[in-house]
């Protein structure tokens, strides 16, 4: 199992595709299927 994992759901890479991104500094991932979630909030 990976320890990347989408920081709203807890996917790994495994399950699904997962984006990189920075915010205030810091380093974390968001897979596809949350990413609106964090657009539109």
């Amino acid at each position: 199992m990976s320890d990347i994992k989408c920081s709203n759901c807890g996917r790994d890479d495994n399950e699904e595709k997962l984006l990189k991104f920075r915010h205030k500094g810091k380093e974390d991932y968001v897979c596809v299927h949350c990413l609106p979630y964090f657009i539109h909030g």
